[in-house]
C-alpha cells in the first residue's frame, strides 16, 4: 500500500489584490520504505509541499492521502492524532522546547498520545542512548551543540515509530561533518524500520546519494529521469 498519494494538488497564496501560485497540479506517490529527495531553487515551495504532505497545511485544491486516509476529511482533532501517530517531522532549526530537558522533549509525542509517563521516560532514554546522547538526558537544549539538538529532534520524531518521516533541510544548519553524522542517524533509522522518508534539501551530496529524486521548479514537480546510486 502506498504511504502517500497526492493527486492534482495546487497551492495559491492570496495577497491583497492578487493571487500567487506556488505550485500547480502536482501528482506524487511514495511507497512504503522509499527514500525520496526533493530539491529546487529557494522559493519554489519545497517546504510548503512538505507541510501539505504532513497535514500541517492544506492545498488550495487536490487531495493528499496518507496511510490510506484522506487528510482533508479529518477533523482538527483527528488530524492532530494522525500526525502524532503516523508522521514524524524533522526541521532545520530543531524546534525543541527550551524549558524542557532533552528527555522531556523526546517524551512529548508519547505523552500526547496518552502514554504512561514512566514508560515514556524509559523509551525516550533508550532511544537517546542509542543515538549517543546517554550523557545528555538531563540537559536543556541550550546546552547542546547543533548536531546534538538535531539528534534529539530525530529521536522525538521517531519515538512513535511513525511509518512516514518528513525532513526539511535536516542538515542545513550544521557543518559538513556534523551533517554527515546526523544524516547517518536518519538513514540508520529509516533502514531499520523501513520508514517512508521524504527529505527536502539543498545539499547536492545528499541529493546525489538518494535513490529517488524529484525537482520542484516553476510550479511543477518532476522526477529525475534516472535513479542515482546509493
Amino acid at each position: 500500500m502506498s504511504e502517500l498519494i497526492v493527486r492534482g494538488i495546487s497551492k495559491i497564496f492570496d495577497e491583497k489584490t492578487t493571487s500567487i501560485p506556488i505550485f500547480e497540479n502536482i501528482d506524487f506517490r511514495a511507497e512504503k520504505g522509499q527514500l525520496i529527495g526533493i530539491y529546487g531553487p529557494s522559493g519554489a515551495g519545497k517546504s510548503t509541499l512538505l507541510h501539505i504532505l504532513g497535514g500541517l497545511d492544506f492545498p488550495t485544491q487536490g487531495s493528499v492521502r496518507a496511510c490510506g486516509l484522506d487528510l482533508a476529511n479529518l477533523s482538527a482533532k483527528k488530524l492532530a492524532q494522525f500526525r502524532n501517530q503516523h508522521i514524524g517531522f524533522v526541521f532545520q532549526f530543531y524546534h525543541l522546547l527550551p524549558e524542557f530537558t532533552v528527555t522531556e522533549n523526546v517524551m512529548l509525542p508519547l505523552l500526547i498520545a496518552g502514554g504512561n509517563r514512566l514508560n515514556a521516560r524509559t523509551e525516550a532514554e533508550k532511544i537517546l542512548t542509542n543515538m549517543g546522547l546517554g550523557k545528555r538526558l538531563a540537559y536543556y537544549p541550550a546546552k547542546l551543540s547543533g548536531g546534538e539538538q538535531q539528534r534529539v529532534a530525530i529521536a522525538r520524531a521517531s519515538i512513535m515509530q511513525p511509518p512516514i518521516l518528513l525532513a526539511d533541510e535536516p542538515t542545513g544548519n550544521l557543518d559538513v561533518e556534523t551533517g554527515k553524522q546526523v544524516w547517518n542517524y536518519l538513514l540508520k533509522w529509516q533502514e531499520q524500520y523501513q520508514v517512508t522518508m521524504i527529505i527536502v534539501t539543498h545539499n547536492p551530496e545528499l541529493i546525489n546519494s538518494l535513490p529517488i529524486v524529484y525537482e520542484l521548479k516553476n510550479g511543477s514537480l518532476h522526477r529525475k529521469i534516472y535513479e542515482t546510486n546509493t
